[in-house]
């Protein structure tokens, strides 16, 4: 199935129905009094959250999303029936933002959560709720309220620990179909990405995390080249990132330093916030470098690169076609991300834990 991370929709709750104006009138009853009903609520429109689905897909093709109108009020004290609610049901991860002010009024980051999108309209009111003591008969009643509609920008981040970063090409595919049981296609001339996916890494038996690939960084993405650019927002939701880079480009006139430099300009020019994310080097591809020449290979590199960007991060030099050097990689992701998982306790807490008890 093709992957669609993005779509627009309108959505409108149900009006609320009218409250009527009526009088009992019975044999035998003189003078019986308003008896008009209030109108039901129309119906809202919420959202929820669910991991069994992956894209948003559904809303790609139906868009628009109609909440039922509430019934008028009727004689005999009677109220309107209410309208049914709408749910629609949004893959995990899903941001849906007011189209006209992009303003962001839910964050589906959680399975099941749920979110009220557009209210109701309340019901009118009925000629009962105006008697009094000087107003016997009375004949006002009121409109039931409009239901409030939007139109609603919907775009998918999925949700994983860590993303995979670079230029097309670069193997990130290849890492993540060698570490996880994801098997997004690779081939053996250059290619590229089309569509996110994500893998689970596992660790042992009882410790795993989530990596997403997403389409590679080509320089001037951040001005609309390529389609990496577009989705960077599925990495804005991991802890860490890997910049994976080609040290052995099947291109001679390609710079691996150069190429480095200009994804992390990307990045930085596109989303600083990003950008300050931990990010680490993974040097891939060394089988195609003469096991004889590859420390000065990354010896070269690293000191051209950390010239050239200050870098001082973690170096992981790996062959991710056979899985050489990918399970130090994998163990030093989980170790950090248990870490960041850690609540940091203040001086004055750990003070207090190590305090010895007075005696009364």
């Amino acid at each position: 199935m093709k992957f669609i991370d993005e779509a627009k929709i309108y959505v409108k709750a149900g009006d609320g129905g009218n409250g009527i104006a009526t009088f009992r009138r019975e044999k035998y009853i003189p003078m019986g009094g308003p008896n008009g009903g209030d109108g039901g609520k129309g119906g809202s429109v919420y959202v929820v959250a669910d991991r069994n689905i992956n894209t948003l897909v559904d809303y790609r093709y139906t868009r628009k999303f109609l909440g039922q109108r509430g019934e008028n009020g009727g004689s005999a004290d009677c109220y309107g029936k209410g309208g049914d609610d709408i749910i629609l049901r949004m893959p995990v991860g899903t941001v849906i933002s007011d189209l006209n002010t992009g303003e962001i009024l839910a964050d589906l980051d959680v399975h099941d959560k749920k979110v009220l999108l557009a209210r109701g309209g309340k019901g009118g009111l009925g000629n009962t709720h105006f008697k009094s003591s000087t107003n016997r008969a009375p004949r006002q009643c009121t409109k039931g309220d409009q239901g409030e509609e939007f139109e609603l920008t919907l775009e998918l981040r999925v949700l994983a620990d860590v993303g995979l970063l670079g230029l097309p090409n670069a193997g990130k595919s290849t890492l993540i179909r060698a570490i996880s049981a994801a098997r997004p296609k690779v081939a053996d001339y250059p290619f590229t990405t089309l569509h996110p996916n994500l893998g689970v890494v596992r660790v042992d038996a009882e410790k795993s995390f989530v990596m997403a690939d997403v389409p590679g960084l080509i320089e001037g993405a951040a001005d609309g080249a390529g389609l990496g650019i577009r989705f960077l927002k599925h990495l804005q939701r991991t802890r860490i990132l890997l910049h994976l880079v080609d040290i052995a480009p099947i291109d001679p006139d390609s710079n691996p330093v150069k190429d480095a430099k200009a994804i992390v300009g990307e990045l930085i020019k596109h989303d600083p916030a990003l950008a300050d994310k931990p990010r680490w080097l993974v040097l891939n591809k060394l089988d195609l470098i003469p096991e004889e020449d590859r420390e000065k290979a990354i010896k070269d590199f690293l000191k051209a690169y950390k010239k050239a960007t200050k870098y001082d991060g973690p170096v992981f030099p790996i062959t991710a076609i056979t899985g050489e050097g990918t399970k130090p990689l994998i163990y030093a992701i989980h170790e950090a991300l248990e870490q960041m998982a850690r609540p940091e306790i203040s001086d004055d807490e750990d003070a207090t834990d190590n305090a010895s008890p007075t005696e009364e």
